[in-house]
């Protein structure tokens, strides 16, 4: 069948629709402002602002060989990944997205640095992309330093292992387990020469997941790693490939830093003043402990955390009135909705019943939000 001829639009009638169709597209353009292009990094440590409020870095250190990184609106991908290093010894780049300060660059509006005292939260939330072909780690790195510094290494280092691909491990030797943030981790320490580094490596695969940054300073303090006095400098996500890497991506990164919790004082004084009290009810193999922590300080603590290390031999195999972070070892005791606060010269309890091998011991010390307590 033959097309029906065009027909004509009268002049007014063009006029019109013309001017309506402009009009459209004005409010389409107000309404839906144009996404940002992906730009692509290739220079050893070119860096890209993604949302106003984080930075994609390309972070090529330890190969020649050529690395770009694609900044997206939410987060990067590897797009060229060349050479290879031994897998015994240091990844060849971390191409990574942060909030905070490297080495000096520091994400437009960060909170960071902010001394760990006075954080009272920092939620985050990752979406990984693995690649098979390739050896790497999909890395969560958190960088702990005694001064606000915004250049240079930090003292410590705290990595979780989401993933890892290959015959790569982590810096320093196993030393254990431990639950952080609801889930069981293989923790690892030591020192890479320039710092401190305290590693949670995961059993198996971690596509995504949203969890508090500050669950694992708190392993960081308790171990005896960091202060609470210190500071929180940058908070990144990443990949450190060994082998090739390109098609790696970071889907989407988030993190906040949320400051204002307890009263933090000047550099090197004590956040909050506490006193624990720590009754047990022991027999043969088991234990109960009933554990009351007193704010002896002039302000109310929320949302408190309170550290504490098990004698070897103890582990903790149920609780009440509490969340508990680790089940032997490095213990953290965090707080229900109806019990998030100590008021000044308050107190809060909770307990939790364990079992126990050799001789029964009490733990040495504790710590409220990273701060050493004085025992009852």
């Amino acid at each position: 069948m033959r097309p029906l001829p065009h027909r004509p639009r009268p002049a007014r009638g063009l006029l019109a629709a013309l001017l309506s169709a402009l009009a459209a597209v004005a409010a389409l353009l107000v309404a839906t402002p144009p996404a940002q292009a992906d730009t692509t990094i290739c220079e050893q440590y070119g860096s890209a602002v993604i949302q106003d409020r984080y930075v994609v870095q390309n972070n090529r250190w330890g190969t020649s060989a050529t690395q770009c990184v694609t900044a997206t609106d939410t987060g990067f991908r590897v797009t060229q990944a060349d050479g290879s290093v031994p897998t015994n010894g240091a990844p060849k780049s971390y191409p990574s997205v942060f909030n905070g300060c490297h080495y000096t660059n520091c994400s437009p509006g960060t909170k960071l640095p902010a001394q760990v005292s006075t954080i009272s939260s920092a939620p985050s939330s990752i979406s990984y992309g693995y690649v098979s072909g390739a050896v790497y780690n999909a890395s969560y790195d958190i960088w702990l330093d005694p001064t606000p510094r915004t250049d240079g290494v930090n003292q410590t280092e705290i990595m979780i292992w989401f993933n890892r691909v290959g015959p790569v491990q982590p810096i320093g030797s196993p030393v254990g387990n431990a639950t952080v943030g609801g889930r069981s981790w293989e923790v690892w320490t030591g020192s890479n020469g320039s710092n401190d580094v305290i590693s949670f490596v995961a059993p198996s695969a971690i596509s995504s997941w949203s969890f508090d940054v500050m669950d694992f300073v708190d392993q960081a303090v308790a171990r005896g790693l960091a202060q609470s006095n210190w500071y929180l400098t940058s908070i990144q996500a990443g990949f450190e490939p060994w082998q090739n890497g390109a098609g790696l991506a970071v889907n989407s990164f988030s993190s906040t830093v949320n400051t204002g919790g307890g009263d933090p004082g000047g550099p090197g004084d004590p956040a909050t003043a506490c006193q624990v009290t720590y009754a047990t009810n022991v027999w043969q193999g088991g234990f109960t402990a009933d554990v009351t922590v007193k704010n002896t300080g002039s302000s109310a603590v929320d949302n408190w955390k309170l550290g504490l290390t098990l004698p070897s031999g103890q582990r903790v195999t149920n609780s009440w009135n509490t969340t508990l972070s680790g089940s032997s070892g490095a213990v953290t005791a965090s707080p229900l909705a109806h019990n998030a606060q100590i008021a000044s010269g308050g107190s809060q309890s909770f307990g939790f019943q364990g079992t126990y091998s050799g001789t029964f011991a009490q733990p040495t010390g504790f710590s409220l939000n990273g701060t050493a307590c004085t025992s009852a």
